[in-house]
């Protein structure tokens, strides 16, 4: 009698446990709908980003090629310097725009 009782328990318990795991399964974990949202807010706005830092990157460009033409005609001619920190700092911006699209997952348009 002892052992059909023992039985019967184990039986209700992991009848108990199969329902449970089930119920759990069928809930989806907290945040996940949060984090969707936030991905396609991401994917939104790195769109308009990116092609914010290319136009400041477009005029960074016609700036400082503005100010190195200005500098080569007042006649100072040691401006490599400054022509190879403008030329690195267009090519920054391009090469994060690329980074960041790897980074987030968002195709490059």
């Amino acid at each position: 009698m002892r052992i059909l009782y023992s039985l019967v328990f184990c039986g209700f318990s992991l009848l108990i446990l199969f329902l449970s795991e089930a119920e759990a399964f069928a809930q989806s974990p907290p945040g996940v709908t949060e984090f969707q949202e936030v991905e396609s807010d991401m994917k939104r706005f790195y769109v308009a980003l990116s092609r914010l830092s290319f136009a400041v990157g477009a005029i960074s460009g016609l700036l400082g090629g503005l100010r190195v033409y200005n500098n080569w005609q007042l006649g100072r001619h040691h401006i490599d310097v400054q022509v190879i920190s403008w030329f690195s700092a267009c090519i920054f911006l391009a090469t994060m725009g690329i980074f960041l699209s790897g980074l987030f997952g968002v195709p490059i348009t």
